[in-house]
């Protein structure tokens, strides 16, 4: 049991990445978006537990198949990815959601997005439902600590640190996108 929540919590801690979000992190702050660790970790908890258990039946609602759900997230990442390296920004935000990002795109698609919410179908088939909430359970709170001290870090990096470091990992997350576009693309 114990090697199955240590399994679980650590594919989807290099999935969910939150260590490498840190830079879209800080980018978000610096645009002056409030972000509220409390409330990311819970919303994307709540969607990662949502999915846990009745995922398949939600996408099935709309008609919609694991594939298509990864690609439109992989679509998603990619945007953001180059936001990051251009510096550009695609995503306008209405004005009821200005100055807050703590759920999107923090909790969704940042967090609980295609990847790890495709994860999460895909662990049910090896592993305990139990075992995977407790797993999920301990990304949150991992979650919660690093975006609490994320402000911290900013600090520590300092403007050109953390310059480059959104521009690397908006790299990466680039390759993350269209990793996940190619492993779920299919012709007919």
């Amino acid at each position: 049991m114990v090697k199955e929540i240590l399994s679980v919590s650590l594919i989807l801690f290099s999935i969910i990445d939150i260590v490498g979000n840190l830079p879209i992190i800080i980018s978000l702050k610096e645009k002056g978006h409030f972000i509220e660790p409390l409330k990311t970790a819970l919303a994307s908890g709540l969607i990662m537990i949502l999915f846990l258990f009745s995922g398949e039946s939600i996408l099935s609602l709309f008609g919609v198949d694991i594939g298509s759900f990864a690609i439109a997230g992989a679509i998603v990442l990619f945007i953001i990815g180059l936001e990051m390296i251009l510096g550009a920004s695609f995503f306008k935000d209405s004005s009821e959601q200005v100055g807050s990002a703590s759920i999107f795109p923090l909790a969704f698609p940042l967090i609980a997005g295609a990847g790890t919410l495709t994860t999460i179908l895909s662990l049910k088939a090896e592993f305990e439902t139990m075992n995977i909430l407790v797993g999920i359970l301990v990304n949150i709170l991992i979650i919660f600590v690093v975006m609490r001290i994320s402000g911290w870090l900013q600090k520590v990096l300092g403007n050109q640190g953390a310059a480059i470091l959104k521009k690397v990992f908006g790299i990466i997350l680039l390759a993350i996108a269209i990793k996940l576009f190619k492993s779920n693309f299919t012709l007919g």
